[in-house]
């Protein structure tokens, strides 16, 4: 643990919260979920009911004043009614190293990263079919985001939980991240990044000359002006995956 001069906040890079360690004397960690860039996910247990959980703990110089907590409870609330959504439930704080640490607890989603179904398929890539239909649930979900005026803002494979694969895809995203107030950019932005992920689930530049004409239609080789022309929101991209045709 290092302190940063500028807001004299501790630099804290990771808790490393053991399994069966007792938080808040109300929590036992059961293993960590992930690392990001503002702080760690676990998974908990309620010890009064035994309930799994989620919780995410800040890095108190990714928290100044509690403002990155803040802005997250009051995204996953506004967003409450998206199913892409994980559901929270309430804030926390422990003490680590004599630090108060704040963390949120939300709803524990099972499933596995959509980076680790990727790497479990034949040739470690997704089908067309299935890659459009990844595609699609996603689209979905992150026109639920937009249309209640907000934006995902992080969008990648190590964010995006697989609950359940069938003729369609049940997503959960694990986080989001800030970038200032909502705007027609970041939004596009969004976008792109669901281009990306469905071009990565292919197999990526590798992969991309043997794709068929119409996944080459929708990734328009990445170029964001090409792929913004036809999709400037994600409704546009659910809309056109809905009548899109095969020859």
């Amino acid at each position: 643990m290092a302190w940063q001069d500028i807001n004299r906040q501790p630099v804290i890079e990771s808790f490393d919260l053991q399994p069966g360690r007792i938080i808040a004397r109300k929590y036992q960690i059961e293993s960590l979920l992930g690392v990001g860039w503002e702080g760690e996910v676990y998974l908990i247990r309620e010890r009064a009911t035994g309930i799994e959980r989620t919780a995410k703990f800040f890095f108190p110089h990714r928290n100044i004043r509690d403002r990155s907590l803040k802005f997250y409870a009051r995204k996953l609330h506004k967003l409450r009614k998206c199913p892409i959504i994980i559901q929270y439930s309430h804030q926390d704080t422990i003490i680590f190293r004599k630090i108060p640490i704040s963390f949120l607890v939300s709803e524990f989603v099972e499933g596995e990263l959509l980076t680790d179904y990727i790497k479990r398929q034949p040739g470690r890539h997704l089908t067309p079919f299935k890659a459009v239909h990844l595609l699609y649930a996603l689209a979905c979900g992150i026109e639920c985001i937009h249309s209640s005026g907000e934006y995902h803002g992080d969008l990648h494979p190590e964010n995006i939980i697989v609950k359940r694969i069938g003729l369609s895809f049940d997503l959960k995203l694990l986080d989001m991240f800030y970038w200032g107030a909502p705007s027609a950019e970041n939004i596009r932005d969004d976008v792109m990044d669901l281009i990306r992920i469905f071009y990565d689930s292919l197999g990526g530049q590798k992969s991309y000359s043997k794709q068929p004409h119409e996944v080459k239609v929708i990734c328009s080789g990445l170029k964001r002006s090409l792929v913004l022309k036809k999709f400037n929101t994600a409704g546009k991209l659910r809309q056109y995956l809905e009548a899109m045709e095969w020859s």
